[in-house]
């Protein structure tokens, strides 16, 4: 599972995109290391089904995966548009049609399209380490699930439950686990170097470990329900499917335009997925993706649309998505300009999220320029 795949590079402008504009893309992604904070970084380039960039700057070997956090919601959100392309699953189906244990306490009404969009009502409803490894604790812990809000009437991020209903739609549609679907189907399809779940035994050897950027002290201690909550081997080694693949840079970009060259997906399927569903600010406090800006939201991304959050790109098309994660990671791709950019870090503050200026401009600055590499 620790095999090192090797990418092929080709010339930017082989393929359209432009090498200036690149390379002050990789030199500004390279300041976050060199004259920043960051420990280490990870970024890649892609247009036409071909990656034009891939690099790694600071602590960490070219070999070593990623922590994906809220970014390998793309990855999660594929599994669902591969399903729906191919008529395995409905947007208006209900989901305790598909899973009975989950249609109790009014849920009974939730429907799929709720549970991708982020409107299902259910934000924060538990299921945590050691429970989560447990598939019969799972599905009770879903028929125990409460609704914080009427279905369909608020838009907040779904931060791990909706994904473990993802998770359970796409076993009780497919008859394998969501890791083995997602292995299988897609990952080993395309080559990439995604994984779900890393072995815990695995976890120093695959991994650039997350690192603190602002510890003063050795009895400092990180928030443990944050981010930080999967730098601990075990809990990474359980799955959560929305935060713990991990991967490459390259595997982001290559995942991307795989979306639409390759026929792995029902022809019109991405496009009708990234559209956009729902466009509003986000409700929560802004450390649980709250925001007084209006965002975008596809089926299981975001989309930047003509105006969108903080988190996408502001330059290229509107049809741009993705999704971004923390501590400060994106991977987006415009499919009208057909490039695909990621950027991984394993420097985290403290709280998980760099919500200071210098973080919050490090997101705007390198989405921004990572979404502008067409002249």
């Amino acid at each position: 599972m620790t095999e090192q795949l090797s990418y092929e590079l080709v010339a930017p402008e082989e393929v359209g995109v432009d090498p200036a504009r690149l390379e002050v893309f990789l030199r500004r992604c390279r300041l976050e290391v060199e004259g920043g904070p960051l420990p280490s970084a990870q970024v890649a380039v892609a247009k036409g089904g071909r990656l034009v960039a891939f690099e790694t700057y600071g602590s960490a070997t070219p070999d070593k995966r990623y922590i994906l956090q809220s970014v390998g919601r793309s990855v999660v959100a594929a599994t669902m548009w591969k399903l729906l392309g191919e008529n395995l699953i409905a947007l208006d189906e209900r989901v305790g049609d598909i899973i009975p244990e989950f249609a109790t306490n009014g849920k009974e009404v939730v429907t799929v399209e709720q549970v991708l969009t982020h409107t299902a009502g259910f934000p924060f409803a538990p299921l945590g380490y050691p429970k989560m490894l447990d598939h019969s604790k799972r599905l009770e812990a879903f028929s125990r699930w409460k609704l914080d809000w009427e279905p369909g009437s608020r838009l907040q991020f779904h931060l791990t439950s909706a994904a473990w209903v993802i998770a359970e739609l796409v076993e009780r549609r497919t008859g394998l686990s969501f890791s083995d679907y997602l292995r299988t189907e897609i990952v080993e399809p395309l080559g990439l170097g995604l994984m779900l779940p890393v072995p815990e035994d695995q976890f120093d050897k695959v991994l650039a470990v997350p690192e603190a950027i602002d510890r003063t002290s050795d009895e400092q201690e990180v928030d443990p329900w944050g981010p930080w909550y999967l730098a601990n081997a075990k809990v990474l080694a359980g799955g959560e499917p929305s935060h713990s693949i991990v991967g490459s840079a390259a595997d982001m970009a290559l995942f991307f335009q795989a979306l639409h060259h390759s026929d792995i997906w029902a022809p019109g399927i991405v496009d009708e997925a990234t559209r956009i569903y729902r466009s509003e600010a986000p409700f929560g406090e802004k450390l649980y993706g709250g925001s007084d800006e209006i965002l975008n939201v596809g089926l299981f991304c975001t989309v930047s649309g003509e105006i969108g959050g903080q988190w996408s790109p502001r330059t290229g098309s509107p049809r741009t998505f993705g999704n971004g994660g923390a501590p400060c990671q994106l991977a987006f791709m415009d499919p009208e300009a057909d490039t695909s950019f990621a950027f991984l870090t394993n420097g985290y503050p403290m709280s998980g999220y760099d919500y200071s200026r210098t973080g919050e401009n490090r997101i705007k600055n390198i989405g921004n320029l990572g979404n502008d590499l067409v002249a």
